[in-house]
């Protein structure tokens, strides 16, 4: 018999509020049954009316609506209402709740949300909604701007994603009426995003389920091969495992320790990862049940692990401490491996039972548990900084597969735990090095950061940290990131922070190079670059939709805007006295040359097949997003561009360049003991360096290739080289390779 509106917690005043549209209430079977026994847990009178009010609004707004399951709508924002009383959340969060999909899926505004349930929930609901009535290029830039604004809300209100969770598991335990692809798609995203935020949250108990869930989506069939395979050897060990558990409690017992003793079975997907990590069968896995013994208080926790190992021996490097140093999540146990009975490995959690709380809901136990623990307290702090970093993380990711990828790195769930030279805990992604853990201290000290010290002994940047570590970041005003960080950096701050500091670099670059050809095709039409005036190129800007006149150099040193056209549309409004004066008209727009010195940083790249050097003709490629390439004349990859103009530049070399180039060399030399000492003696002789040497040894022949890349200053240079190696001897061949492996693209 369905619940009438008086007994659901409305008086007459809130029904008449939109008694036009009332729509029919769900079976008292249904989740409102248990929504109504959860309120009563811990709500007044008067919050138990609001929140059915909302509810009452909400599905009048959904009342033409079903889900797949062919149930009401409504029955979906109710059940997530349901997870989050569970959690004992606040008025505001089940308002949410109830209300967080009215926006995307019905006529309402989040104005009218905010006048008829406040700010707050408005906020909230508004943190919720995707960006649906945007088009975007790909599903990727779809879920990346939709994540964007989910953590922009979140850093402002951690309930936002709190209400986004409890929402992804309701569909994830209502997967099953989508088509396969569909449950693989949200399984995979559910698996790479919101469970590791779950459990970096703290909440166990929802990061679990969905991980469950989306192992059981993804791997239908892992999934039901591992649930058997474990409920079997459940049954075989249950006799093993009563006695452990009886054999714990009289040792406890015996210890005057008052002790609550459960058997834990650990879910199907850790299990599964544990097999795929270590590349082991289900047999050889003993840990799939462990014990967790909750006392009251600290020191309790201490004499139980205590009683624990005079019981039974544990296993050496398979104890941890996260009571000294709890996990970033607020996560605190003791965890302890012990060698048990008939050789078991037996694996026990050792808490009190507010760390048990706070391991079940975290960040959430601060509305659950209204109190000034200090761990709870610790807790939210740590969690506003990890939201900030988060926040950081998106403001310098300018791509939005990068930002997806360098968020999804930042909820890496294994942590090292090492020091500042202050004694303060940081937890850094396993595989972290000195360059991680100098951008967890600060940007600053990260983007300037030239050494480190790893207990007291200098080591190189990418040392990886291991726990325990004291780490002390050594600094120079002048020092800047180095792009070969990215080949060893972890984490997802430190990734974006180097990335926007390069692609900074390269705008600058690029723009002064944009500017040099800009320059040139203005010449070449007769007009000198400062003829041009303000107006003109706030009308180009307009046209162009850029931001600034620096936004279009840039595209230009980038390949993105050909020069020639620029400066087209620039001198279309320039009156003919502006021209160059005693100059004859061109019949050709034919640009002079742009002199390279080789210290143009990234704006001006060399090409890797054929390796030019000053003294050899060159010719500069424009390719899209990287500047401008130099190749030599003669290079093979350049001829199906040179028939087309605005792809290539003529360029020649600055006479007083002091940089070294890279050049590749090959020598045939006799097979002997020494000879590469010989050789590398030869090279240094006159005054150049190796940047790379390799090898080969033909089977059986008393001659090897040795091919070097070495640095030189320009041709003759390296003629002197050759000419010197060419003296040793046992030099049989030597000569200039320009090959075209590793052969730059251009586009």
């Amino acid at each position: 018999m369905p619940k009438t509106a008086s007994n659901l917690g409305f008086n007459e005043s809130t029904i008449d509020t939109f008694q036009s549209a009332e729509p029919p209430l769900l079976p008292a079977d249904s989740e409102t049954s248990q929504l109504t026994r959860l309120l009563k847990e811990y709500f007044t009178q008067a919050d138990i009316e609001q929140v059915w009010v909302a509810y009452r609004y909400a599905a009048a707004a959904h009342a033409d609506q079903t889900r797949r399951t062919g149930e009401p709508y409504i029955t979906h924002p109710v059940a997530v209402a349901c997870i989050l009383a569970k959690l004992h959340m606040d008025l505001p969060t089940l308002l949410a709740a109830l209300l967080h999909d009215v926006v995307e899926d019905t006529g309402v505004t989040i104005t009218e949300i905010s006048k008829k349930f406040g700010k707050q929930v408005a906020a909230l609901v508004e943190g919720l909604t995707k960006l649906d009535k945007i088009e975007f290029q790909s599903a990727t830039q779809a879920q990346a701007e939709n994540f964007r604004k989910m953590l922009l809300a979140m850093s402002q209100d951690v309930r936002v994603i709190l209400v986004k969770l409890a929402d992804r598991l309701h569909n994830m335990q209502t997967l099953d009426v989508m088509n396969a692809q569909k449950q693989k798609r949200i399984a995979r995203e559910t698996l790479e995003i919101y469970a590791p935020i779950a459990n970096r949250l703290g909440l166990n108990l929802i990061y679990q389920e969905l991980e469950d869930l989306s192992f059981k989506h993804l791997y239908p069939m892992r999934h039901r091969v591992i649930a058997k395979a474990i409920k079997v050897a459940r049954g075989n060990r249950k006799e093993v495992i009563s006695k452990i558990l009886e054999a714990i409690q009289q040792s406890l017992a015996i210890a005057h320790l008052e002790a609550n003793v459960k058997g834990r079975e650990k879910h199907l997907y850790s299990v599964y990862r544990k097999m795929a990590n270590k590349a082991t069968a289900l047999q050889q896995i003993h840990d799939i049940y462990g014990f967790r013994i909750l006392v009251k208080d600290i020191p309790n926790c201490y004499l139980a692990l205590g009683t624990l190992h005079g019981l039974y021996k544990p296993i050496p490097g398979k104890f941890k401490d996260f009571i000294a140093i709890p996990k970033a999540n607020g996560y605190q146990s003791l965890h302890t491996t012990l060698f048990g009975p008939f050789g078991t490995p037996i694996e026990v959690q050792i808490r009190s039972e507010e760390m048990h709380k706070i391991a079940n809901t975290g960040v959430a136990a601060h509305w659950m548990y209204k109190t000034t623990d200090a761990n709870l307290t610790a807790l939210q702090q740590q969690t506003h900084q990890w939201l900030q970093s988060l926040v950081e993380i998106q403001t310098e990711s300018d791509d939005n597969y990068e930002f997806l990828e360098n968020f999804k790195v930042d909820l890496f769930p294994d942590e090292v735990y090492v020091f500042t030279p202050k004694g303060k805990i940081l937890a850094l992604p396993r595989r972290s090095t000195a360059v991680d853990f100098a951008y967890a201290v600060h940007t600053d000290v990260g983007n300037s950061c030239v050494a480190v010290k790893i207990n007291n002994e200098l080591a190189p940047l990418r040392t990886e940290m291991r726990n325990g570590d004291n780490v002390e970041i050594i600094t120079a005003p002048l020092a800047n990131p180095n792009p070969a960080w990215l080949n060893y950096v972890v984490t997802g701050k430190a990734r974006s922070h180097i990335r926007h500091y390069l692609k900074t670099l390269q705008a600058k670059e690029s723009a002064h190079l944009g500017e040099r050809m800009l320059n040139m095709a203005l010449r070449a039409l007769h007009v000198e670059p400062s003829a041009v005036a303000d107006n003109l190129w706030r009308k180009v800007i307009r046209d162009y939709g850029a931001k600034d006149k620096s936004e279009i150099l840039t595209d230009i040193g980038l390949g993105k805007r050909v020069g020639l056209m620029v400066a087209h549309q620039l001198t279309a409004g320039i009156p003919a006295l502006h021209v160059f004066e005693n100059t004859k008209p061109k019949t050709s727009t034919k640009l002079d040359s742009i002199t390279i010195s080789g210290s143009e940083g990234m704006a001006v790249q060399f090409a890797q097949c054929c390796r030019p050097i000053p003294g050899d003709p060159i010719l500069g490629f424009i390719n899209k997003d990287k500047g401008l390439i130099i190749h030599t004349h003669d290079c093979p990859t350049t001829l199906k561009f040179k028939l087309d103009p605005d792809k290539w530049l003529d360029v020649e070399w600055d006479s007083d360049s002091k940089k070294l180039f890279k050049v590749n060399v090959r020598l045939v030399v006799m097979n002997e003991r020494g000879m590469l000492a010989k050789l590398a003696a030869g090279i240094s002789d006159v005054g150049s360096n190796i940047d790379n040497v390799s090898v080969e040894e033909p089977d059986g022949s008393q001659y090897a290739n040795v091919n070097f890349t070495v640095q030189v200053r320009n041709r003759v240079h390296l003629a002197e080289l050759m000419r010197n190696l060419r003296k040793i001897p046992d030099v049989v061949r030597i000569n200039r390779v320009k090959g075209v492996h590793n052969e730059e693209k251009i586009q």
